[in-house]
């Protein structure tokens, strides 16, 4: 698994928006109130415990950078997404909290 922190993740978006990098999923993990409350502009949510059920509606040919609120959730995701299969997976470092701190000030915090 590859760890990507929130000014990376922010960078990799801005490449993709230049045409210079494939867009990644941006697999957000986390409850749907916690979704609600505030997620980066174009995540799939899956809370954590529907991946396994769902774990086939993932595409196995593009990254996917697995989010949750501060990085555990969406490690122990990314883990399981490996061994099922999964070859290009990252865990965002420090969650969308880190995200909220680093890149989005504006984002609410909970």
């Amino acid at each position: 698994m590859q760890h990507m922190t929130a000014p990376e993740l922010a960078a990799r978006l801005a490449q993709v928006e230049a045409g210079a990098a494939e867009q990644p999923l941006l697999l957000d993990v986390r409850e749907n109130w916690e979704f609600e409350t505030c997620h980066i502009a174009g995540s799939t949510q899956i809370p954590m415990h529907l991946v396994p059920i769902r774990a086939g509606e993932l595409p196995d040919d593009r990254e996917i950078v697995c989010i949750c609120h501060h990085g555990a959730r969406s490690m122990q995701v990314a883990s399981f997404l490996e061994r099922n299969g999964f070859d290009n997976v990252t865990n965002l470092t420090g969650g969308i909290h880190a995200w909220a701190v680093q890149v989005d000030p504006s984002m609410p915090k909970y």
